[in-house]
């Protein structure tokens, strides 16, 4: 395997009885983004940064990727989203080296390992773009995400009060998770996950 994962992409995997394409996201992709936010939970969107449900916040996710400041993996069988994660490093000069991780999978694909599976791809994939950290947020009633990520070695770095509205007009503390991209993926080849996933 490369060490920027450029050859893991696109792949199958089977997961439960179902055989998912993992890959990239492009210029197309846009339909496919709406579709899937417009079969997510009311709950669900209450905690969406971007509201995926709006044709505007799906443009400017697509022209992220066109300058490089995003990379999405998707994960979809028969032409439908499952989930994706998403690597955002902004549009800041003095953090290229960090990228903020959105992670999303579709209640009908969840209990199944498949988040874990889109976290482990992106930090497959940022190794090699020469990201350093990966932060995650989250309201903290999120738990059972929080508990996700604190699982694959994400440390809460920072708790802001009341800085999250969502759509109902409730206000939230926002926790701030981060991960060393290098020690991850260490972790990862030590426990044989990494060689398992590039097959």
């Amino acid at each position: 395997m490369s060490r920027d994962g450029a050859d893991r992409l696109p792949r199958e995997i089977d997961l439960g009885d179902q055989r998912l394409t993992l890959r990239l996201m492009g210029p197309g992709d846009g339909e496919m983004i709406s579709a899937f936010a417009a079969a997510l939970p009311e709950h669900d969107l209450l905690f969406l940064r971007r509201d995926i449900t709006k044709p505007a916040a799906v443009d400017n996710w697509l022209r992220g990727l066109e300058r490089g400041n995003i990379t999405t993996i998707l994960a979809e069988t028969e032409g439908k989203l499952q989930g994706y994660s998403s690597l955002d490093r902004g549009e800041v000069d003095w953090s290229p080296h960090v990228s903020e991780l959105r992670v999303l999978v579709s209640p009908d694909a969840r209990g199944n390992g498949l988040g874990r599976i889109l976290i482990q791809e992106a930090f497959a994939r940022a190794l090699g773009m020469g990201i350093e950290k990966i932060f995650a947020q989250m309201t903290v009633d999120q738990k059972a995400a929080i508990a996700s990520f604190e699982e694959l070695g994400f440390r809460a770095e920072a708790l802001l009060r009341d800085h999250v509205r969502d759509r109902k007009g409730v206000k939230h503390d926002l926790l701030i998770l981060s991960n060393d991209v290098a020690r991850f993926h260490e972790q990862l080849t030590a426990y044989g996950v990494s060689e398992a996933l590039s097959g």
